[in-house]
């Protein structure tokens, strides 16, 4: 089982490592495109980035749901269900990419306002978004497919994927500023070509790998969804609750904000120690996914169960690792993210909050994967509402005493409910197995 865990776990782990990679050479590019302008450069490119998270966020069902679905039907070793879900996902996505393209004006401006954008950095922001906003219909193609790998017990090409793309959009991004002398607008095509360009990579190796399953495509069916039902049901769920996970992230940030520059600089630090911990996490979640979702199909209760522990296992280990890094080294952590004494100072008030985040979330984590395998969505929306209903609680009637403590006390408290929620939910779904039998 822990072979089978990690064969799924550490390719989606190192996928989401390289993650940042593209970010950070992007923002290196716009650093160095003017002496003078630099910083608003680098502002205009996190912006158009957190445009484009913001509208995709909402679409994460096009990868998870995909996954568990996929994930039962392998399991059940019915190829016609497993093909069926690749073309509704796939179509879906294309159709919803051609929609944001469409609809980009009122999306850029219902964005801006949430981020709330300085008009200099503004103006170069829609530039990046009226170009990269092409690249949406492979995107969301993309996060289908790689979704339905997964399912199919496959993470190692969604890595080979992510990693392909990122590296041709580096490249792209370098040539057209520096070759091709675009300037600014340079970053945004490099994305968008390389985008495509992942999209026939990942039709390629479809085609190569699970040509039987392609040849059971029907156009018919994927244009008129047929047989669909299930596969909107469980989505709907996963719609909603991205939609609360958003409102949560916008909340937390908008509060940072109010606090002032300071606060708003060192959240994001502590941010970004909780956002290594999920690279890992998620790759468990990746495997929870895959594997449960798959005994789940075959009807292997036991070994459903089995998986579910060994989750646990690992994900008490990463939790383990990590609280004790953040706790003993947070002063050198800080220091490599930013050369500022005086955010690392302020930030080390906080020390403690960064040690209890992996321990509080870890179990959300671990859940939120067998969930999806399982396709009890419903369940991870009403954990996700509870758990929304908490943080604003804690947050509203601390922030005065309190002040950013409060916040940060209701960002674990947010966690936290998320895993106690789920862990009661489970233990009803196995008690509930147990009176069915």
């Amino acid at each position: 089982m822990n072979r089978e865990i990690l064969h799924i776990a550490l390719p989606a782990i190192v996928t989401n490592i390289t993650i940042p990679l593209l970010g950070l050479v992007d923002t290196a590019i716009a650093g160095h495109l003017s002496d003078a302008g630099g910083a608003v450069y680098i502002s205009a490119v996190a912006v158009g980035a957190m445009m484009f998270n913001l509208i995709y966020w909402n679409f994460g069902f096009l990868r998870m749901g995909t996954s568990g679905l996929t994930a039962q039907a392998y399991g059940r070793a019915d190829k016609a269900a497993a093909t069926l879900v690749l073309q509704h996902a796939s179509v879906l996505a294309l159709l919803i990419g051609l929609g944001i393209i469409a609809l980009q004006w009122p999306l850029q401006r219902i964005t801006l306002i949430a981020i709330g954008a300085e008009p200099g950095v503004e103006a170069l922001a829609l530039t990046y978004f009226y170009i990269a906003v092409w690249g949406a219909p492979p995107t969301l193609v993309m996060m289908a497919i790689k979704g339905w790998m997964i399912g199919m017990q496959d993470s190692k090409h969604p890595m080979h994927i992510s990693i392909g793309v990122n590296v041709v959009n580096i490249l792209l991004s370098l040539t057209a500023v520096t070759v091709l002398g675009l300037g600014f607008k340079g970053i945004a095509i490099g994305t968008v070509v390389a985008q495509w360009l992942g999209l026939g990579y990942s039709l390629w190796i479809l085609r190569r790998k699970y040509g039987e399953h392609l040849s059971g495509v029907s156009l018919r069916q994927a244009l008129h969804f047929c047989g669909a039902r299930g596969f909107f049901r469980v989505n709907v769920h996963i719609f909603v609750r991205s939609t609360l996970m958003m409102v949560q992230a916008l909340f937390f940030t908008s509060a940072s904000a109010r606090a002032g520059n300071m606060t708003l600089a060192v959240n994001t630090l502590i941010l970004h120690m909780g956002i290594l911990f999920s690279y890992f996490m998620d790759g468990l979640a990746f495997a929870g996914e895959a594997i449960t979702g798959k005994y789940f199909g075959q009807g292997n209760r036991k070994a459903e169960h089995r998986c579910v522990r060994h989750l646990f296992g690992w994900g008490m280990a990463f939790a383990a690792v990590c609280t004790l890094i953040y706790a003993i080294f947070p002063e050198e952590i800080f220091s490599l993210l930013t050369s500022d004494r005086s955010v690392v100072h302020t930030a080390l008030r906080y020390r403690w909050w960064c040690a209890v985040i992996p321990v509080a979330g870890m179990a959300a984590f671990v859940w939120d994967g067998v969930f999806i395998g399982l396709t009890r969505t419903r369940h991870m929306t009403t954990a996700v509402g509870i758990a929304l209903g908490v943080f604003i609680l804690c947050y509203v009637t601390g922030v005065e005493q309190w002040g950013n403590h409060a916040l940060w006390a209701a960002y674990v408290g947010f966690l936290a409910t998320r895993s106690i929620v789920q862990s009661v939910q489970y233990a009803q779904l196995r008690q509930s197995e147990s009176v069915a039998k």
